[in-house]
């Protein structure tokens, strides 16, 4: 699921936007340690660089996919029988173009149409760990073995949170997940159920329009916020004693992944932000499966992937879907930490 925001492709910083979070950190480095801003400044942008065909290529794959109308494909893993619907409801939940508001009545469709939960988990615990952008930002800046490590515990997490709840229905216990008044829509185009993709989207001028927009949009929604997040990384590796950081989150064992995770929960960083953090985290001892367990964590509880949950189903499930997450972080990052 891809958390892209829907605004204009227009550079316009404010006081709260990342633009300006970066430069106001620049500006604080150039009054407190004027020596450092040349140091610190450079990393970010060498950084940023190194990044920057992962961006490219991300930015393009996902404006193909909204330009075609890829969400269409995505209601197809609610048809059929429920087991297979888990699963590839797990390796669907990264590839379908969604902004968040637009999950909301994606899946409260699904749900009135009578889409077992169980599939739903799994589109919900997947979809935000894994998607065309983060899998190549994630590659740039943690390595491609932790891109493709992270997008295996996404479906294996999808599958197995999927499974649990189907487990736990039979029982009788998640009746009537849906809230007794939730979202219809919320007025981002025409829901994702109905509709055939057309993959030569540049046959159709509204498509080459759409898909011009989107590149626009998610071109500079990437590019404000890797700027600011090589910037806290540069500020991460110049200014954070490593020994600190190995003493927290450092090591072997379970407990710096569990702290990892736990800490990741209510970080609130996108996945968009988290890698570049977590690439300064590491260099500075930080063990690669508590960065596992702190990306996952944090992911499956970003403001957006949990709006979309907590406006429509009722708070047990909703509880269920955290439980999950933090668990399954967990369990990544123990598995990762082993298998490397």
């Amino acid at each position: 699921m891809v958390d892209f925001s829907q605004e204009k492709p227009a550079f316009r910083p404010t006081l709260k936007s990342p633009w300006a979070v970066s430069l106001g950190l620049l500006i604080l480095v150039a009054i407190f340690d004027l020596p450092n801003l040349g140091t610190v400044s450079l990393f970010a942008v060498m950084a940023f660089l190194s990044t920057l065909k992962y961006i490219v290529f991300a930015v393009f794959l996902i404006a193909a996919l909204k330009a075609a109308g890829a969400e269409a494909v995505v209601a197809n893993a609610f048809i059929g029988r429920e087991v297979r619907m888990i699963f590839v409801a797990s390796l669907f939940g990264g590839l379908a173009p969604f902004c968040s508001c637009e999950v909301i009545p994606f899946i409260s469709g699904l749900l009135i149409l009578g889409a077992p939960l169980s599939a739903i988990m799994a589109f919900w615990l997947s979809s935000p760990l894994i998607d065309p952008p983060t899998l190549f930002i994630t590659a740039g800046a943690l390595g491609w073995e932790f891109a493709i490590a992270k997008a295996a515990a996404a479906v294996g997490l999808g599958i197995c949170g999927g499974f649990l709840v189907r487990l736990i229905a039979r029982s009788g216990a998640l009746n009537a997940p849906l809230k007794p008044s939730f979202s219809q829509g919320c007025g981002c185009g025409p829901s994702p159920l109905t509709g055939k993709p057309l993959w030569a989207f540049w046959r159709e001028e509204e498509r080459r329009i759409t898909f011009k927009r989107e590149f626009m949009t998610n071109a500079l929604f990437l590019a404000k916020w890797l700027a600011m997040a090589y910037v806290l990384e540069a500020l991460l590796v110049s200014y954070i004693p490593s020994d600190l950081i190995v003493k927290v989150v450092g090591g072997e064992g379970l407990l710096p992944i569990v702290t990892a995770a736990l800490v990741g929960m209510p970080a609130y960083l996108n996945s968009y932000v988290a890698p570049p953090l977590l690439a300064g985290l590491t260099a500075q001892g930080m063990s690669m499966g508590a960065a596992m367990a702190f990306m996952i964590a944090g992911a499956v509880s970003s403001v957006p992937a949990m709006a979309a949950v907590w406006s429509l189903v009722r708070p047990p499930i909703f509880a269920l879907y955290l439980g999950l997450g933090v668990s399954g972080a967990i369990a990544a990052g123990v598995i990762f930490q082993l298998v490397i």
